[in-house]
This record gives structure tokens, C-alpha cells and sequence, in this order.
């Protein structure tokens, strides 16, 4: 067996799991993880073990994935589950289509690190330990983070 190949057998469920609590999708899940592990050979060379092979690996994924986002920005298959971040008084916003593009505009313009932060933790269900491990930061600032993302999207919405 190959290094790579021993790679691939350890850190392939643990890479499939966290892409399918980002998409929600199988078939996503298995396209997006079979690009990171062929990613990860041809760019092997350039991991500097300042990580856990894992954390690599899922950030590769997670590029991939926020790739994919874009990609299929014109879909709004989730726009229902922003609801639940705001006010109740907000779902009278989203009858529209008008509305749900302007939701997904703030989504998109939001500014790093808010951004990817409110997208792992809200769409990808990520625990504020995990996206913490992910920004080489504490569960502390994850939190802080997600916790100013959502009044930043308030504040706009407003």
C-alpha cells in the first residue's frame, strides 16, 4: 500500500462526513470528495504537516465546496433554512422572488471571516469547536464569530 493510499483509507470517512454536513447531498458529498483526495495527490507535495492531515484535507474540501457554491449560485434550494436565523417577521420577506435574491446577495457580499463562518456553522452544521480547529483559532472566537455574522445579516435586512 502506498502512503497515499494509507492516507486515503484513514481520512476517508472523516473527509465524506464533514462535506456531507456542508451539502446535504450524497451524490455532492461523493463528487466533492473524490475531487479533494485527487486535489490532495497531485498537490501532496505541498502539505507542510503544520496541520493534522484531516484539517488539510477538509480545508481542500471545504475550497472545493465553497467552488461548487458558487458554481450553483442561481440556486436557492435552501433559502427556506435562512428563515430560521431571523426574525419571524422576516418570513413575510421571503414570499418573493425579488426577496430571496436580495437574502442571498447579503450571503454572498457578507465579508471574511463572517461569511464562511455563518456558512459552516448555519448550512453545514459544523460545531464552533470543529470551524474553530479549521481557522486555527478557539471555540471562543468561532462562536463570537457566527454570533456577529447573524447581526451583521440582520442589520442589512433592516
Amino acid at each position: 500500500m502506498t502512503e497515499f493510499e494509507e492516507i486515503y483509507s484513514e481520512y476517508f470517512k472523516d473527509v465524506y462526513r464533514y462535506v456531507l454536513c456542508l451539502t446535504k447531498n450524497k451524490s455532492i458529498t461523493e463528487d466533492i470528495t473524490q475531487e479533494t483526495f485527487f486535489k490532495a495527490l497531485k498537490n501532496i507535495n505541498s502539505f507542510k504537516g503544520n496541520c493534522k492531515m484531516s484539517v488539510w484535507l477538509c480545508q481542500i474540501a471545504k475550497n472545493l465546496y465553497f467552488s461548487y457554491l458558487k458554481k450553483e449560485q442561481n440556486n436557492f434550494e435552501r433559502v427556506e433554512d435562512i428563515v430560521d436565523v431571523f426574525d419571524a417577521d422576516f418570513e413575510q420577506k421571503i414570499v418573493d422572488d425579488e426577496s430571496t435574491f436580495e437574502i442571498h446577495k447579503l450571503l454572498h457580499n457578507l465579508e471574511e471571516p463572517y461569511k464562511e463562518v455563518f456558512t459552516l456553522r448555519f448550512f453545514g452544521d459544523l460545531s464552533f469547536l470543529k470551524i474553530a480547529e479549521l481557522f486555527g483559532k478557539t471555540e471562543s472566537w468561532a462562536r463570537v464569530t457566527y454570533h456577529r455574522a447573524r447581526i451583521k445579516l440582520k442589520e442589512k435586512l433592516i
